[in-house]
Order: C-alpha cells, then sequence, then structure tokens
C-alpha cells in the first residue's frame, strides 16, 4: 500500500492538491498502469461466490483528513489523496464511472452522514436501516463494482452485503422473478431522475448470466403493490434468503471494500449521528469492466429515466 499512497500523492501534488482536476483525471490510466504486479494482484476480480473482498493496510491520517463533512456538496477537496487512491485502484480494476446527476459528477463520492436525511434510502442516512440494494438499480448503465474506502468509522458501522450465489430458491422461484414484470423507480440521490416523463420499464430481478446466477434488486424503490401475488411472493422468499445468507463488514480506517454489483447487496446498519466532525467517512468509487456478461441485450433499451453516467478516460 505504501507504494499506492506515494503514488497518489505525487499525482495529486502535480496538480495542486484539486483531485477533481481534469489533467489529474486525464492522467489517471496512464499512471495506474504503471503500478506493480502486486497491486493488480491485490485488484483481481472478484470471483468468489460471496462477491467481495476487503483490501487493508492504507494509512490514514486522521489529523490530516479533518472534520467529516456534514454533506457530501460542503466536502470541497477535504480526504482529495484518497479520492486519488480509489480513482487508481478503480482503475486498475476498470473503468471509473460518474454520475452527471449525482454529486456535480464526481468520480469519488464522499459517504457521511448528513443533517435532515438520517431516514432516507441513501448513504446520507443514519438512523434507518439502509436497505439492502444493488447499486444505482434503476439504471442500466450502473456499475459492475463499487469500492468503498473507509477513512473514518469510530462507532464501527458495519456495511451489509449478501450475494445471490449464496441464496437456496428454487427452479419457479427463479423462473418467476427472471420475468421482467416490475420497474426499479430511481432512488432519492436522483433527484432530476425521479420526475422523469417516461414510462417506468420492467426489468427482471433475477437471471441466469453466463458467469452465473444475477441479481438487480431494490426493494425500497419497487412498486411490488403492482405485481401478481406469485411474483411478490417469490420476491419475498429472495428477501428472506438475501436477509439470511447477508455478512456485517465493519470497515475500519484504511480499509477498501470491493462489491460485485452484479452479485451482491449491500446496505448498512443503522447508526445515531454525532455531526461533530467525527461520524463515519467514506469514499465511493463505481467502475465498469470491460467484456463483462452479466448483463440481459435488453438492457441495451432502457431510458435509464434521462440519467447520464460518464466514464473517465485519458484525453
Amino acid at each position: 500500500m505504501t507504494e499506492l499512497l506515494t503514488t497518489a500523492r505525487a499525482l495529486l501534488d502535480a496538480f495542486d492538491g484539486v483531485a477533481t482536476h481534469p489533467g489529474l483525471l486525464a492522467q489517471v490510466p496512464d499512471t495506474a498502469a504503471k503500478l506493480s504486479d502486486g497491486i493488480r494482484h491485490a485488484c483481481r476480480p472478484v470471483d468468489t461466490a460471496d462477491g467481495l473482498f476487503v483490501l487493508r493496510g492504507l494509512p490514514v491520517d486522521d489529523e490530516a483528513i479533518g472534520l467529516t463533512p456534514g454533506h457530501w456538496s460542503t466536502a470541497g477537496n477535504a480526504g482529495a489523496l484518497h479520492d486519488v487512491v480509489l480513482l487508481l485502484l478503480s482503475t486498475v480494476m476498470g473503468t471509473p464511472l460518474a454520475w452527471e446527476g449525482q454529486q456535480d459528477g464526481r468520480f469519488v463520492h464522499n459517504i457521511v452522514p448528513s443533517p435532515g436525511h438520517e431516514a432516507e434510502q441513501t448513504g446520507a442516512s443514519s438512523r434507518v436501516l439502509l436497505s439492502p440494494h444493488t447499486e444505482d438499480a434503476f439504471h442500466p448503465g450502473r456499475a459492475h463494482l463499487l469500492v468503498l474506502g473507509c477513512l473514518r468509522n469510530p462507532d464501527a458501522v458495519a456495511t451489509t452485503a449478501a450475494s445471490i450465489r449464496r441464496v437456496e430458491l428454487d427452479a419457479q422461484d427463479h423462473e418467476l422473478l427472471s420475468l421482467p414484470v416490475l420497474p426499479i423507480l430511481p432512488d432519492d440521490a436522483y433527484a432530476e431522475a425521479q420526475g422523469y416523463d417516461g414510462t417506468p420499464q420492467p426489468v427482471p430481478t433475477v437471471w441466469q448470466s453466463p458467469d452465473g446466477p444475477t441479481l438487480r434488486f431494490d426493494p425500497a424503490f419497487t412498486p411490488l403493490d403492482e405485481a401478481p401475488e406469485e411474483h411478490r411472493a417469490a420476491y419475498g422468499r429472495l428477501e428472506a434468503e438475501l436477509s439470511r445468507v447477508s455478512v456485517a463488514v465493519a470497515l475500519t480506517p484504511g480499509d477498501v471494500l470491493v462489491v460485485d454489483n452484479d452479485l451482491v447487496v449491500h446496505g448498512r446498519v443503522p447508526f445515531k449521528a454525532r455531526y461533530d466532525g467525527t461520524d463515519r467517512w467514506l469514499k465511493r468509487s463505481s467502475v465498469r469492466v470491460p467484456g463483462r456478461r452479466t448483463r440481459p441485450q435488453a438492457e441495451r433499451f432502457e431510458h435509464g429515466y434521462g440519467q447520464a453516467a460518464v466514464e473517465a478516460h485519458a484525453s
């Protein structure tokens, strides 16, 4: 991890410490390509049924990163070194992804509890369970991998994770859930998408890809009451199975959790936010993996509620 931190610091210093500088973003691919085989091995594909792994040992200077921001919009350049670290790791694993309609189009998001958002189904919430879900499940251009880097977590707040390849469902449930019966609506992080005029498009929940079972799941934004009873029952059994196989991962500063967004639903347990600058603080990046075979071909025709994803490329 020393190599990774040194490389990130040199890249950040070259652009006056601004992690969102266009020049820095353009240099990330070439810089990542020069990282050692050891780092590349650590960033191997998520190739187990669990669909996740944790990288450990990245130094975090608690004083240098400053106070936990009270909202992503006030974070500015806080923790910029770790933005660059996540960009480099993400580029080793694939292509970093940003959303025009989320956190000002940044490639690395700040996930912090925010006053007034305690009960939402977003990363800014705290006192409610963040329901297990596929990241950006409403959109066909969603990430293949989700990368969460921990800067601060004094209360050991756990991220939950459950893999579709650990559940036990019978053939009839698989068949029912593979049918495009219900849409997944945009979540609370996408205000513009929630106002989209187009008709919501039904999507499958579970399907068999060439690489194994895959899912697209966000019950908090799925209108289940509109489904036939047998479909609701199958969906309920899937929820119960995901709960049964769920694991809790309490990240510590310097941990980086990599989640396969095609296999694993993730969430977060409730906690009481302090709002005093010492709260849990994660950095999040999203990654597309070229050549992945986990998505149905029909997703190409979805409107994505008008939301545009942007991939990072060298200029």
